[in-house]
């Protein structure tokens, strides 16, 4: 298994910190860094510095693609990254949204498998220098800015794997059909079993080689003394994607993730009292520790390696993402520290979760 390093904008900490920790990680022998889209600086200029200062591969989990790019656009900054990077750049795409008002916001049919599966395919086929068109009913010609037929123009470029990230059985058979790796994101490792039987169900649908679509994902820690600290900072979270945003149907994207993985009950509670005025921290206190501990790590460094080597059973490559209960670059040196690949690889894994 690989071990990377999820640092990103929301860290607070400004570029030049963003580098020194890339650097921190590549000295202490994490083989990928990992950033989401979104915010400042832009992830794609972030991978390309990192490629500047470390050896490391590089990768975006996720990008938005229906929300902000066309395929060209996408295919165009991968290809630049190819290079930059000599074939060490990850492009992850995701939808950016879900539900009928996501898709007409952007002006796309709501068909997120019939979407997705256009813009993996194009965008591959692009990397790969052939000319594509479009055209589809999924997208069409013309929308989204997306032409009839377009190509990069060049030819030779080094790899650039496209990932999908993906939750449900389509998405995930679709990632292992069209894709070149599956991320995933906020899985139990029961539920790591599970999307590996969808996307190897994928990979028999293509005729693709067993074993050639990787699964990868995030794990979100938060490494700190301070416990009550460290639970709110990695529970708020949590809550962000598991609780259902008010009038959204309750088995849809990450809310119907989490009630899948057995914590309706839970969640139901905690969003009844979100609509009687409950502020997130108290929520937070509210949310059982089996629903954290099940998904992530907070608390002391002696007890987080067992705990994120339990957590990535399954997965191709885990990724520590990292979150901090206070401000700088310390605690995120801090987090690297406590969860280098070596601790990872030589922690015991514990049948159940581990407090912190």
């Amino acid at each position: 298994m690989l071990i990377g390093v999820g640092l990103d904008a929301r860290l607070g900490l400004p570029f030049a910190q963003l580098r020194t920790a890339a650097r921190d990680a590549g000295q202490l022998g994490f083989e990928s860094l990992w950033t989401p889209a979104g915010g400042v600086p832009d992830s794609f200029h972030v991978c390309a510095a990192w490629t500047q200062d470390t050896a490391l591969r590089t990768g975006i989990s996720v990008v938005p693609a229906v929300r902000m790019w066309t395929p060209l656009g996408l295919a165009a900054q991968a290809a630049t990254l190819a290079q930059l990077s000599s074939g060490r750049f990850v492009l992850g795409l995701g939808t950016g949204g879900y539900g009928p008002e996501f898709w007409a916001s952007v002006g796309v049919a709501n068909r997120p498998i019939a979407v997705m599966r256009e813009y993996v395919v194009g965008v591959r086929a692009l990397l790969a220098g052939e000319e594509v068109t479009a055209g589809s009913d999924a997208i069409g010609a013309g929308s989204l800015g997306w032409p009839r037929s377009a190509s990069l123009g060049v030819t030779d470029l080094p790899p650039a794997p496209v990932y999908l990230a993906a939750l449900g059985p389509q998405m995930l058979r679709l990632a292992g059909e069209v894709a070149d790796g599956a991320l995933l994101n906020w899985a139990t490792p029961a539920r790591i079993a599970v999307s590996r039987a969808r996307v190897d169900e994928g990979v028999t649908r293509a005729g693709r080689e067993p074993g050639s679509v990787p699964m990868t994902m995030y794990i979100r820690v938060c490494i700190d003394d301070d416990v009550a600290a460290a639970r709110q900072a990695l529970g708020a979270q949590v809550l962000g994607y598991a609780m259902g945003r008010p009038g959204s149907p309750q088995n849809a994207g990450y809310r119907g993730l989490f009630a899948q993985m057995g914590f309706d009950e839970e969640l139901t509670e905690l969003e009844e009292r979100r609509d009687k005025g409950a502020a997130l921290p108290e929520l937070v206190a509210a949310a059982p520790d089996d629903l954290l501990h099940a998904v992530g790590y907070y608390g002391p460094a002696a007890s987080a390696p067992a705990a994120f080597a339990r957590l990535s059973a399954g997965l191709d490559e885990t990724i520590v993402r990292i979150i901090t209960a206070r401000p700088g670059l310390e605690p995120v040196r801090e987090a690297m520290v406590a969860l280098t690949p070596s601790l990872i690889r030589a922690a015991p894994t514990p049948p159940g979760p581990v407090a912190a």
